[in-house]
């Protein structure tokens, strides 16, 4: 990606700490102006380390951190035009909603009067106009991370850093301060980068998602296409539900027991394999379908469980192993299927990756 005038640029940071594995590897994107970024992973992927050397929080081994031209990795936190959110709250209990946004308007010195504007248009924005004169210990927690969001945006930060902003939250919560972030960013168009390890606020919020593991960056593209389209076997299995079969490519096929399948042809005969395929994109047939699909696989019934829009079937292969799939719930209506039947799959949606790959 060629970056523009403002897009923040991370290119090969490095960073270890003490003994332990590099926490951070040759990472290098792009975050595109405007948009939201977010990098994720699991626990001890790296994530949290970029996003701090980013900040000015940590200091890298090795690489840059740019906005646009402009190279920031030796600037002060303080100087660095940033604004941050982190998960716990962090406002000042003995302030009001007021006198917590306002602070670091008044660590710049900005006069009372414009302080007291920039204060009342972000109350508007956060919609928490009636809230100023109250403390936060009299605020719900998502009022609460929305204060800090406020304070974070008062001094026009050029870009938001969010670290696990939602993630003290619980579920019905966090989902509705998704969506009102979303609106936020819509209004506000500032540079993002988002941490979180909620796939689904990934999925929702995200112009570009950054995957990472073990301190490395695995893939980086657009939410849909890193979806559809996962770079390594890694990926494929960590974004979105998926089943993991393993087996060994033989006469240019994926053979995993008595299930096969067409093997990418760069794979050469011999090489062991993962297959991954979504619950969502494996066909189920009765075995007594006139129409079978080429290279169908045999499977039995071993739980129905109806979940709202699709019913999930856990099902056995002949090699004992399990796997799992979502069919929509008119259609599993249609097929009359029951527990103890045996079915067909059609598994040509599946990825086959060799267990080696990497990018």
């Amino acid at each position: 990606m060629t970056a523009t005038s403002n897009d923040l640029v991370v290119e090969q940071l490095a960073k270890r700490f003490a003994t332990h594995s590099p926490a951070v590897a040759n990472a290098s994107f792009t975050a595109p102006a405007g948009g939201i970024t977010t990098l994720l992973g699991p626990s001890g992927s790296g994530k949290t380390t970029v996003l701090r050397i980013i900040a000015g929080l940590e200091t890298a081994d090795a690489g840059r951190v740019r906005v646009g031209s402009a190279d920031v990795t030796e600037v002060p936190v303080q100087k660095r035009g940033f604004g941050f959110v982190f998960q716990g709250f962090a406002l000042f209990g003995h302030m009001t909603v007021a006198d917590n946004i306002a602070f670091g308007l008044r660590t710049h010195r900005v006069p009372r009067a414009e302080a007291n504007n920039r204060v009342a248009e972000l109350l508007q924005l956060v919609q928490l106009e009636d809230y100023g004169q109250r403390y936060p210990a009299q605020l719900s927690g998502g009022q609460r991370q929305r204060v800090g969001l406020a304070r974070a945006l008062a001094p026009r930060p050029m870009v938001l850093l969010l670290d696990e902003p939602f993630g003290a939250l619980d579920t019905r919560v966090r989902v509705e301060l998704r969506e009102w972030l979303r609106r936020l960013h819509e209004a506000t168009h500032l540079t993002t980068i988002l941490v979180t390890h909620d796939q689904e606020e990934a999925l929702d919020l995200s112009d570009q998602l950054v995957i990472m593991d073990g301190g490395k960056i695995q893939q980086v593209g657009a939410p849909a296409e890193i979806y559809e389209r996962p770079a390594t076997p890694f990926v494929a299995s960590f974004l979105g539900v998926a089943n993991v079969l393993r087996g060994q490519v033989r006469a240019g096929r994926a053979t995993m027991g008595s299930l096969s399948l067409q093997a990418p042809a760069h794979i050469r005969d011999g090489a062991s394999v993962r297959v991954i395929v979504r619950p969502h994109d494996i066909r189920v047939l009765p075995s007594t379908s006139a129409a079978l699909p080429t290279g169908a696989n045999n499977a039995v019934i071993r739980r129905v469980v109806s979940l709202g829009a699709y019913v999930k079937l856990d099902l056995s292969l002949p090699n004992r192993d399990l796997i799992t799939v979502h069919v929509p719930r008119r259609e599993f209506a249609d097929l009359a299927l029951e527990q103890g039947e045996q079915i067909v799959l059609d598994l040509s949606e599946a990825r086959v990756f060799e267990e080696d790959y990497a990018i």
